[in-house]
């Protein structure tokens, strides 16, 4: 009997997680599955490409190798993009010509960088000038590399995760680099005001200049980068950087005639409107929000796997609770829900530590955890999203939840979770350290824990030279 066809349009961490998900729930065996990827290799940790900024090669933080997929009976079809899908036809089209049928589609086209429309940005034939750039894919980041020279100055244009990761990269790189940011405040969606001044005063300890509430109005030089205009005022450099934001990739569902808004539509099961399309991850828009962080998309990645395969056909999406722990420019940040207390009823709940640089913010509402921010220490972020996510009452001395796991109910206690983004605790790694896995690589395979955000591999890291067996002083994963 002839397996039915999957196609996965995208080749991202979305599509990476689903066909782990698909693989769990005998999906690779159901279905004759072909995924195809823009870029030349497997799916890789966008989140790690700093690693790629600093010399190392892709596979360093590659999650599917190309070679998984034929071993796992999965047509992989790289460098080419898909420019064309027709529902009724079943049929989509690629860049190099060629036809390939379907009998089920999921768009996993994941967000592209949003540059902002700046005067003298590009050439006379669209590309961007030399000494520009876009930090958002491998291939970007390798050219960043390249160019860059240590005393030459470089400008990012973005203050959010990405852009602060592209400014240490650069400064560890030896160049002079200043952070040019629209808003008053760095990392605007995961931090306060308060928050933002400490995040602010860790990266200028870098060495590396903050300017804050600046539009770019201009990219200065003939034919190469050689300056900011931010109307009236000028930043001399010779490189310059654009990471300020990302936006859905919805133009080959729109062309598709697949509804689109923001995202691409998809309902509790992650279809479109169309029957047998579905979409998943950044591209996606589900009640009104589209998602850009890794938790809700490995959630949806779940829920869509249940209804492909069939093994809960009612399994539904229901949305996300926000939370991020990641090290930013190597400064400790976690968020999660609400970072304003906007009701009358919040309390908010500050702890500020100048010398340590370190500040901790609870927003309660009816005595349940609504929102948290963190910025120095995240030491207590498995704790409290394990609050915001169950909505448990908060003991009377809220400095309680803010101590170590055993002190707040339901965290995990002694077995504290290590890996947020897939729920992995303490428990379940020194298990399978104990019983072999004695470098990251070989913990990271058979748990995953550690190939989502990448905060938690120092963890990793120190549980294995600590637990596993006969493990020398030098050891590193």
């Amino acid at each position: 009997m002839t397996r039915p066809a999957l196609a996965i349009i995208g080749n991202g961490m979305a599509t990476a997680r689903l066909l782990d998900e698909l693989a769990s729930r005998g999906g690779l065996g159901t279905f004759t599955i072909t995924v195809f990827g823009e870029e030349p290799h497997g799916a890789y940790n966008r989140i790690l490409l700093n690693r790629v900024l600093m010399g190392g090669g892709v596979e360093e933080i590659t999650l599917k190798p190309t070679s998984w997929y034929a071993e796992k009976g999965v047509r992989f079809v790289p460098g080419v993009a898909v420019t064309r899908l027709s529902h009724a036809a079943q049929r989509l089209w690629t860049s190099d010509g060629k036809e390939h049928f379907f009998d089920t589609a999921v768009f996993a086209t994941g967000s592209t960088a949003r540059v902002p429309q700046v005067e003298g940005l590009k050439r006379p034939d669209g590309t961007l000038k030399r000494g520009a750039f876009v930090y958002r894919t491998a291939s970007d980041v390798q050219h960043m590399r390249t160019h860059a020279r240590p005393g030459m100055r470089a400008a990012v244009v973005g203050g959010g995760l990405l852009g602060l990761e592209a400014a240490k990269g650069l400064a560890d790189l030896g160049l002079s680099v200043t952070v040019v940011h629209l808003f008053d405040v760095l990392m605007n969606r995961q931090v306060d005001r308060v928050g933002g001044q400490f995040l602010r005063r860790a990266i200028e300890k870098l060495g590396i200049t903050v300017r804050t509430s600046v539009s770019t109005k201009a990219v200065l030089g003939e034919k190469r980068v050689e300056g900011l205009d931010f109307g009236g005022e000028t930043l001399p450099a010779e490189m310059v950087v654009f990471s300020s934001g990302i936006k859905p990739r919805v133009e080959l569902a729109y062309e598709s005639d697949v509804p689109v808004n923001a995202g691409i539509l998809v309902n509790d099961q992650l279809q479109t409107q169309l029957k047998k399309i579905y979409a998943v991850g950044e591209c996606a828009e589900h009640d009104r929000i589209v998602y850009g962080t890794v938790q809700p998309i490995y959630e949806q990645c779940k829920v869509l796997a249940d209804v492909l395969t069939g093994t809960n056909p009612d399994a539904a999406y229901r949305g996300s609770k926000v939370y991020t722990k990641l090290k930013v420019a190597g400064v400790e940040v976690a968020s999660m829900g609400r970072i304003e207390a906007d009701q009358t009823d919040d309390e908010a709940v500050q702890i500020i530590e100048e010398h340590r640089g370190v500040y901790r913010k609870l927003v309660i509402r009816d005595n349940r955890l609504v929102g948290a921010v963190l910025v120095g220490d995240s030491s207590a972020a498995a704790g409290l999203v394990q609050l915001f996510d169950d909505g448990s009452p908060l003991p009377a001395n809220r400095l309680d939840v803010l101590a170590s796991g055993e002190a707040i109910p339901g965290s995990g206690g002694n077995d504290p979770e290590v890996c947020n983004c897939h729920h992995v605790r303490t428990s379940t790694l020194l298990g399978e350290i104990r019983n072999g896995c004695d470098t990251i690589p070989k913990l990271s395979a058979r748990t995953q824990a550690g190939t989502g955000c990448g905060s938690c591999r120092g963890q990793l890291a120190n549980l294995i030279l600590k637990n596993a067996p006969a493990v020398a002083g030098s050891r590193k994963g």
